[in-house]
């Protein structure tokens, strides 16, 4: 699952998680953050990440262009959440209302919800400075994956309605 800050990934995830019966990895949570917003080593988040998706089943939610080569290849599908930035950001702000002074469930204790001007400019830059390489990433490692890209909540909630009725 990828795709911008606040476009629904963790939330997709954990839903999609529960109705087919895979194990859901957040990879804030699970690979990128230590308490208090301490950014692991790279060659450790890389080998975590390569030892996760090493298993047969899995949810991960996470963009991070950087571990696509890691990822895609492992992959049976990719799920593009390319919600618009002005709704991310509300559900940036929503969140952060939310989990004031706490961590939320994807991330790592000790890392409480936050918002700062470098992660506004992310969010609002995603398409721009982050598509690109995603873009680079799919043609590279995942050119047989299917790619399920969702625009807006009501494609969500569509995909969510059809695997429930398929499931």
């Amino acid at each position: 699952m990828i795709g911008c800050a606040g476009a629904g990934k963790s939330t997709l995830s954990r839903s999609l998680s529960t109705r087919l019966g895979l194990p859901y990895i957040s990879m804030d949570r699970e690979f990128f953050w230590l308490p208090g917003w301490k950014l692991r080593d790279r060659t450790k988040i890389k080998r975590m990440i390569t030892d996760a998706v090493a298993h047969d089943r899995w949810i991960m939610d996470g963009t991070s262009p950087g571990t696509l080569h890691v990822r895609l290849p492992r992959a049976d599908m990719v799920i593009w959440l390319r919600i618009s930035r002005l709704m991310c950001l509300w559900r940036i702000v929503k969140r952060r209302i939310l989990y004031a002074g706490k961590s939320r469930p994807e991330m790592t204790d000790g890392c409480p919800e936050k918002i700062d001007l470098e992660f506004l400019r992310y969010i609002w830059n995603f398409e721009r400075t982050e598509k690109p390489e995603i873009i680079d990433g799919l043609n590279k490692y995942g050119v047989d994956l299917p790619i399920v890209v969702l625009r807006n909540p009501s494609e969500v909630r569509a995909l969510l309605a059809r695997i429930e009725t398929e499931v």
